[in-house]
């Protein structure tokens, strides 16, 4: 059994990349959802996307606004997230790239 140092050491906190980190989204991307915990025990769902072994999540104002976009253009295949401000004030923009 470890003890508190060793773990408190060896502790690495879990993160997630956020979709607005990439050049490119491809609409195919299949998107994965999983059911956490915060901090104090609330349980919450989470989207994102897999590319080359990262994690990427994928806030659902992104997915509602990519809705909308497709329902203008069924073939497009690509797009790029602005992300703008920070924590609870943060809003994402969805550009449509072909």
């Amino acid at each position: 059994m470890p003890s508190l140092k060793t773990e408190a050491q060896d502790y690495e906190p879990t993160t997630i990349n956020n979709i607005a980190e990439l050049d490119k989204v491809d609409v195919s991307n299949a998107v994965i959802t999983e059911e956490r915990q915060d901090k104090q025990g609330k349980p919450y769902t989470i989207r994102y996307i897999t590319i080359e072994g990262e994690d990427y999540r994928v806030p659902i104002s992104v997915i509602s606004a990519l809705k909308e976009i497709l329902a203008e253009k069924p073939n497009l295949k690509h797009f790029k997230v602005k992300k703008s401000g920070k924590d609870l004030n943060t809003s994402y923009t969805v550009v449509p790239l072909d």
